[in-house]
């Protein structure tokens, strides 16, 4: 078995936003999105072509990976840079079995490498924890609209260079490529019109 991590290249397009959309299939929602949100993504100004990976397993693209410049709004006024990551996914027979992980950390040391300070996204502390993840809310970072006192829990942080966020407290809000779905609905649909049918599911544990 080998594993490798490389750039994500024009001709790997459309295999990648397949591989997202079967990983993602009826997990959060009836459906997904997040191959579209990948697909806008790849042409937002926000978007980091350095950090773009593909996984692949003897030869074969099975994961992938994206990161985006984002900002904290701190409260003394300043406008901390940092970044948000995914969708990140594995192909379906490969998840559980350790090749996430392999991939968040290849992509972490990579950003880090870069010079990205910090993360900031939404995610599952019990995954994103063991790669040292941990809730946005212990470093002072709240999310946009969430009322005070609500359930956060979903919302991670993780210094890459060690305290970038000292003393830092401040609000993160999601950069808009993200909901390139919703505000786009129609092209959104012809797109997924170009895949084939899939059923949608309501599924217990879906979120949306």
């Amino acid at each position: 078995m080998t594993i490798s991590f490389r750039r994500e290249m024009e001709k790997d397009y459309r295999a990648v936003e397949n591989l997202v959309r079967e990983a993602f299939w009826n997990v959060y929602r009836p459906g997904c999105v997040e191959h579209f949100v990948l697909h806008r993504l790849r042409k937002d100004m926000d978007f980091v072509p350095e950090l773009d990976f593909v996984m692949e397993k003897d030869g074969e693209i099975i994961g992938q990976n994206i990161f985006v410049r984002a900002q904290i709004k701190a409260d003394d006024g300043r406008r901390i840079p940092i970044m948000a990551m995914g969708p990140i996914c594995v192909a379906p027979a490969y998840k559980r079995q350790g090749y996430g992980k392999l991939l968040l950390d290849y992509s972490l040391e990579q950003a880090a490498a870069l010079g990205c300070g910090a993360l900031c996204f939404e995610g599952d502390i019990g995954f994103y924890g063991k790669s040292g993840f941990t809730y946005a809310s212990d470093f002072g970072i709240r999310y946009h609209g969430l009322p005070d006192g609500a359930d956060a829990s979903f919302f991670l942080c993780k210094e890459l260079a060690p305290g970038f966020l000292k003393d830092i407290s401040g609000e993160y809000a999601t950069p808009a490529g993200y909901f390139a779905a919703e505000q786009e609905p129609e092209t959104f649909a012809a797109y997924e019109k170009t895949f084939p049918a899939k059923e949608k599911k309501v599924l217990p544990g879906q979120i949306f």
